[in-house]
């Protein structure tokens, strides 16, 4: 009950925090292990542009059923779409639901391709 009472009052950003493509490769590059969210469909993520190695395919469309899921494996998590679009609209779900470690790369894939 007191960490319901404590989620309420809990700080939200208003806006997402932005990641840049060149900080996410060099935190990859340290070997740190955020858990990429590509908010894309198996269509896009598998398509012309590719994914990030390692990146979980969940469309935008799905995201509420596995909320609970992200919020239990207690990692920063890194959105990504095709743009920043999707993935900023991702972290306004996923910041309201009291997860507060999110972060959306900046440009999306078409950011990170033009980035490498």
């Amino acid at each position: 009950m007191f960490a319901r009472v404590a989620r309420l009052f809990r700080r939200r950003p208003t806006s997402p925090v932005w990641l840049e493509p060149g900080e996410l490769q060099a935190r990859l590059d340290r070997g740190e292990l955020p858990m990429i969210i590509d908010m894309r469909g198996p269509d896009e993520f598998d398509g012309p542009l590719g994914h990030i190695e390692g990146a979980l395919n969940i469309p935008l469309a799905g995201l509420s059923a596995r909320t609970a899921e992200l919020a239990r494996a207690r990692c920063p998590i890194i959105l990504v779409c095709l743009t920043d679009k999707r993935s900023s609209q991702a972290a306004a779900e996923l910041n309201g639901a009291g997860i507060g470690d999110v972060a959306v790369l900046r440009g999306g894939m078409r950011g990170w391709r033009s980035d490498s």
